[in-house]
């Protein structure tokens, strides 16, 4: 039975999810799915993957559009805009202080120690979450050689992301016609039954309820999205310093490119960002993406450091400190707010046509992809952990993933809780 939360008990959730939210992706999609639909019990497993398979599609940082689509289903645009922001903005304030003391001071030893223990015990998060998703979802051995096929193209084969999602839902539609036995798809509640899974809907009128598609909703939440991006770039234009309309159409364009998640477009910020702008200096870029590394948020926001140095080492008539805040909140601000508009725009389509079969067999096909992409998350996520440099092993961290893990999974000790004794061991190791 699904439980339907308050706005406050949410709110709440959101803002602890800011703060843990560690281990890129494949991290964040697994303290989600472990909170929300293990523990919580907010969501169901279906929604919950029908959600991530949407999510998967789009550009953008999957997992914090993850967060927009369930806010959204619980408690409307104000649930999702709540949890959005939430979802990154404890790591703006993180990675601003952990910016301003590079960039002031060169040295953030102590940090990185705490931050490279907790990678342990995310990186057994990750692997337990993979196994319950997989047991879930893959319900079948052709749904299971869909999952290893899509792992073995994307982590072996290098194939493009979209190409294996596009594949895998080919798979889900032919699959529904010529096996319909490994297809077949449980018919979803009708909307006067949705309160039972959760959802707190007013079906009188069919049109009004937030989950369905309307000309009026979807025009009303494009104009207001175009208004939120022209507004502030029209400001950034009439600026001082030119550099920051730069970065806002810059960081704008690179949102609508991220397909496959942040990895897929860093090549191309770092080129564009140390070689054509000269905002910062290579090294300067690698430090930076350390520092995303290892503080909660999705990758992408190696943005804000960008952001960060282009507004520190070009204040133009601006203190290097407030151009320092101008060009992260530029990057950030610019880089996430298409995240809004993707989920409002195109969650309630998917929601109505989750009844749909051929739709619903090509989701299956989905799901059971973004299994095999999900683990290949976790193994590079892992493998990152466990060889933090060329020919060396990180002993350590493997010691404390595998008693983190086991302390999760039969010791039944909160995640919570793991997560903070494993930062402080990790300050502990290094400093020994």
């Amino acid at each position: 039975m699904v439980v339907h939360p308050s706005f406050f008990e949410a709110f709440k959730f959101w803002l602890k999810l800011g703060f843990i939210s560690f281990g890129g992706p494949a991290g964040q999609i697994a303290v989600m799915h472990s909170e929300l639909v293990e523990k919580k019990k907010w969501i169901s497993n279906d929604r919950f993957l029908n959600a991530l398979n949407y999510c998967m599609l789009l550009p953008g940082p999957e997992a914090q559009q993850l967060t927009i689509y369930i806010g959204w289903l619980l408690h409307k645009i104000p649930g999702g805009i709540v949890a959005g922001s939430l979802f990154v903005i404890p790591s703006m304030f993180i990675l601003f202080a952990l910016s301003y003391v590079y960039a002031a001071f060169g040295n953030v030893f102590l940090v990185e120690s705490f931050f490279n223990g907790l990678k342990a015990s995310v990186m057994a998060i990750v692997f337990a979450a993979v196994i319950k998703i997989g047991k879930k979802s893959l319900k079948n051995s052709l749904l299971i050689g869909i999952a290893a096929l899509s792992f073995i193209a994307i982590f072996f084969l290098k194939v493009p992301f979209p190409v294996i999602i596009l594949s895998a839902a080919v798979i889900g539609i032919s699959g529904s016609i010529m096996f319909p036995q490994y297809f077949g798809t449980q018919k979803t509640k009708e909307i006067k039954g949705l309160e039972d899974e959760g959802f707190v809907v007013v079906c009188e009128n069919t049109d009004a309820c937030h989950i369905y598609p309307s000309a009026k909703s979807s025009i009303t939440i494009l104009i207001s999205c175009i208004l939120l991006w022209l507004i502030p770039i029209a400001v950034l234009y009439l600026s001082a310093s030119r550099i920051f309309f730069t970065e806002a159409v810059f960081f704008t364009k690179a949102a609508f490119m991220t397909f496959g998640g942040a990895y897929s477009v860093l090549a191309y910020i770092a080129q564009v960002t140390v070689e054509q702008y000269s905002w910062l200096t290579r090294p300067q870029m690698m430090d930076g993406l350390g520092l995303a590394e290892t503080t909660p948020g999705p990758l992408i926001m190696v943005v804000q450091f960008v952001g960060f140095m282009a507004g520190w080492n070009h204040p133009g008539n601006f203190s290097p400190f407030f151009g320092a805040v101008i060009g992260s909140l530029t990057a950030t601000y610019f880089t996430f707010l298409p995240c809004f508009m993707f989920i409002f725009l195109g969650a309630p389509y998917i929601e109505k046509f989750r009844d749909n079969r051929k739709i619903s067999s090509a989701l299956s096909g989905i799901t059971a992809a973004v299994v095999g992409v999900v683990l290949n998350l976790s193994v590079w996520f892992g493998m990152y952990v466990i060889f933090p440099q060329s020919g060396r092993i990180n002993w350590f961290a493997i010691v404390l993933g595998i008693l983190s893990f086991i302390a999760m999974q039969w010791l039944k000790i909160g995640m919570i809780t793991v997560i903070a004794i494993s930062g402080i061991a990790g300050t502990v190791w290094n400093l020994l």
